[in-house]
């Protein structure tokens, strides 16, 4: 678990009161193996884990690597439907966790259940073998399982902690689910750098303020709503946040607005980053001089072009085009297994993200190629509508869709959540119009309660779609 630069019998990771140090962490681990090897669970096997961040979920996952089995992890915020879908498709045999869904659906190891810490030695695990099963975004139709040898993620995690310039004298905090592929990313590369942990059971914008002040966090991780939730606080400037080296945007574009104003009010600056389910780590800023215009360079040991949305040929430096990568932290593929050739073009992963890459190698990501809205021939990146939109006073979230249009292909619709602040629709329609081309003004805008996410922050389009969109009969 610990690649040596660690200090022997130091606190390697906190929740609440207790800290555990790696020796205690293996010790759980150790016990956790020979738990579920006495349940059956042998070199090969899948094991179902739907689980909180806690030293647990730590000590098991783990407990499974040693056995030479694969983790298959599954949205705690699931519900039975998805978590049936997850299971048929990956077909676990054991499962361990906290979570009632999954132990409804099959006989499970509780992380509450307690294990006596061990002493072991294992047998190494070959790099090919697999390591997990983590599921895509689902921005359309059911989730994916995307299969990641212990080779590959090993290489990821060093491209991140490369990229994070992160050593054993850093700090951080993990609110992020481990289910999904950052949290588990941070979790695990934070303990085989030495780096020193808390876990949070849960996002809570006060908790996160008050232990980065109180617990001296120097790296700080915010997918999109924990952006929002800092720009929004209003006692933020209450808090001492000068130990932070930066804060890391992830996961969703920067939204600059967002990102300046927390910068103004804390001095804190942002870092952004780039990866996928399938490819963790692709791109990343300077941890010194980042550019929140763009999502970085290709970090060492990735490569990246760009291709045209049309015949896939190669195009020129800042040309736009679809992003596709090469590395050996790639995916071995997806369940099923027929979705996995649609994936790659002539060994290149095909991200569906749409971008260019400017001559000096930054590179700029434009949106989603398949949620592209395209009106009279033109295509609409709506994370450029949703950055004009963020920046008036009155908008706390947004969220741009498509819908069907007789005679324009389709039409631009923004669901958006206000503060206290008063704004009409008209305004903001106006708003767009004055800064972005007319083809790309809304043409109508929704007040909604709350932007439907991931836990990672991605907007659920298809939501909002089937929940305010109109047909074109309509």
């Amino acid at each position: 678990m610990s690649d040596g630069r660690h200090v022997t019998g130091a606190a390697a990771l906190a929740f609440g009161e207790r800290e555990y140090t790696l020796a205690e962490l293996e010790a759980l681990a150790s016990g956790m193996a020979t738990a579920l090897e006495q349940r059956g669970v042998r070199a090969g096997d899948r094991v179902a884990m739907m689980s909180s961040n806690r030293p647990e979920f730590v000590a098991a996952l783990r407990g499974i690597w040693h056995l030479g089995a694969a983790a298959v992890l599954i949205s705690p915020a699931w519900k039975r439907t998805e978590v049936e879908h997850a299971l048929t498709l990956t077909c676990p045999s054991h499962a361990v966790g906290d979570h009632p869904v999954l132990a409804e659906l099959m006989p499970m190891l509780h992380l509450d259940e307690p294990v006596a810490p061990g002493r072991r030695e294992f047998d190494a695990v070959a790099p090919d073998a697999d390591a997990l099963f983590v599921f895509s975004s689902g921005t359309t139709g059911m989730p994916k399982a995307v299969r990641h040898t212990h080779g590959a993620f090993a290489v990821a995690v060093r491209h991140w902690r490369d990229a994070l310039e992160l050593s054993s004298a850093d700090r951080m905090q993990i609110m992020t689910p481990p289910s999904h592929i950052l949290g588990l990313l941070n979790i695990v590369m934070a303990l085989e750098t030495g780096t020193w942990i808390r876990l949070h059971p849960r996002f809570d914008i006060d908790t996160m303020l008050h232990h980065i002040e109180s617990d001296r966090i120097t790296v700080e991780m915010a997918v999109a709503p924990i952006a929002l939730a800092l720009a929004a606080h209003p006692k933020l400037e209450t808090y001492d946040l000068s130990s932070l080296r930066y804060i890391m945007w992830c996961a969703t574009p920067v939204t600059e607005s967002v990102a300046a104003d927390v910068t103004r009010r804390t001095g804190v600056n942002w870092v952004a980053a780039y990866g996928t389910t399938e490819l963790p780590v692709i791109a990343a800023n300077p941890v010194t001089g980042a550019r929140l215009d763009t999502v970085g360079r290709p970090v060492p040991g990735v490569r990246v072009r760009i291709v045209s949305l049309e015949d896939g040929t190669p195009l020129d430096a800042d040309e736009v085009g679809e992003i596709q990568v090469r590395a050996d932290s790639v995916m071995a593929g997806y369940l099923p297994r027929e979705a996995t050739a649609s994936a790659f073009a002539d060994g290149w992963y095909r991200t569906g993200d749409v971008g260019r890459l400017d001559p000096d190698g930054w590179l700029r990501i434009t949106d989603r190629s398949k949620e592209m809205i395209k009106v009279r021939g033109f295509q609409v990146a709506p994370a450029e509508v949703e950055a004009v939109l963020h920046g008036h006073p009155a908008v706390e979230d947004c969220a741009v869709f498509g819908e069907p249009h007789p005679t324009d292909g389709e039409t631009v619709v923004a669901a958006v959540t206000t503060n206290a602040a008063a704004v009409t629709a008209d305004e903001l329609i106006d708003l767009v119009a004055e800064r972005l081309a007319s083809y790309k003004r809304p043409s109508r805008v929704v007040f909604v309660p709350a932007i439907p996410r991931l836990p990672s922050g991605k907007v659920l389009r298809r939501v909002l779609k089937e929940e305010h969109g109109r047909t074109s009969d309509s």
